[in-house]
C-alpha cells in the first residue's frame, strides 16, 4: 500500500496561510483541460475553500474541496511579490 505524503489536515493548515492573499490556482479539469487564474483567497469552510478570481470574465467565486487538492486536480499557491 502507498502512503500519502499528505493529508487533509496539513492541507487545511496550509491554505489557511492563504487567508486573504492573493494566490494562483490550476485546475485540472480532465481532458487535457487546465484552468489558471489569479484570485483572493476570501473564504475558509470546514470541507471547502473559496478564492474569488481577479479576472472579470468569471462572474463571482470559485470553491474547491480539500480533496481535490489531495488529489492533485486542483493547485494553489501564493502569488509571487513583484519588485
Amino acid at each position: 500500500m502507498i502512503r500519502p505524503t499528505q493529508n487533509i489536515r496539513t492541507i487545511k493548515e496550509e491554505i489557511k496561510n492563504f487567508y486573504n492573499k492573493e494566490v494562483d490556482v490550476r485546475v485540472n479539469l480532465g481532458r487535457n483541460k487546465i484552468v489558471n487564474f489569479t484570485g483572493l483567497l476570501s473564504g475558509i469552510y470546514p470541507a471547502l475553500f473559496t478564492v474569488l478570481p481577479n479576472d472579470a470574465n468569471y462572474r463571482g467565486k470559485t470553491s474547491y474541496a480539500y480533496s481535490e487538492v489531495l488529489c492533485g486536480n486542483v493547485k494553489i499557491r501564493e502569488t509571487a511579490k513583484k519588485a
